[in-house]
């Protein structure tokens, strides 16, 4: 599909839409492809991010702004339609922080063990004990940026609380301390895939980009 545009590669038929993760994140790309394959959209084909494409820097002030860095860098080097997300945590108290910088709280190079001791201690420098008082929410943007410069974005959010210790030892990540609303007090950590991508910002982004794609694909005779 190289050098399509967004109505010639949505519109062409099932399974003929390949897209590369732009993600080098090894947890975040099998997070995708299961949450794509979970929707039944098996026209969809994500393709691994190839190893020779150099890492992208995250120098927007959004999470749509490095998205879309991330997926336009992956477009222009594989001649493919990529798909790129950024995503993070807001949390009330710390003014959204850490909000684009999730992934580097702690510093370049942090652990996700790392970055959650730093948010839970800055909740105590703060004196945000309380659950009232730890509301937060995942919010990502997912983009697909076609060779022609076109794209097509989705976007979602999940609300929910900062428990006061990492449970469960699923997801990855903030996971472990982010207790989303509607699902009792568990972390995403301590449920099973199924029922975070469900309520996931990364499965709501993803869910909202698939129907700007169909959306698409309808204009063009397509899946």
């Amino acid at each position: 599909m190289s050098g399509a545009t967004a109505g010639e590669a949505a519109g062409s038929g099932p399974g003929a839409l390949r897209l590369v993760l732009a993600t080098a994140n090894a947890h975040k790309a099998r997070e995708i492809e299961a949450i794509v394959a979970g929707t039944g959209e098996d026209w969809i084909e994500l393709v691994p991010r190839p190893p020779d494409v150099p890492d992208v820097e995250e120098t927007g002030d959004t999470f749509e702004e490095n998205a879309r860095l991330k997926a336009a860098a992956l477009a222009a080097a594989t001649g493919m339609p990529a798909l790129a997300d950024d995503s993070g945590i807001e949390v009330d108290a710390l003014g959204g922080a850490p909000g684009v910088r999730s992934a580097r709280y702690a510093g370049e190079g942090a652990s996700d063990a790392d970055n959650v001791d730093l948010l839970l201690d800055e909740l105590r420098r703060v004196g945000a004990g309380q659950p009232d008082q730890r509301r937060a929410r995942f919010r990502a943007v997912v983009i697909a940026v076609f060779p022609d410069g076109s794209e097509i974005v989705g976007e979602g959010a999940v609300e929910g609380t900062i428990v006061a210790a990492p449970r469960g030892a699923g997801g990855f990540g903030y996971d472990p301390v982010f207790a989303p609303d509607g699902l009792g007090g568990r972390t995403f950590a301590e449920v099973d895939p199924a029922d975070k991508h469900r309520l996931s910002h990364r499965g709501r982004a993803l869910r909202a980009l698939l129907v700007g794609l169909r959306s698409q694909a309808a204009g063009v005779g397509g899946p």
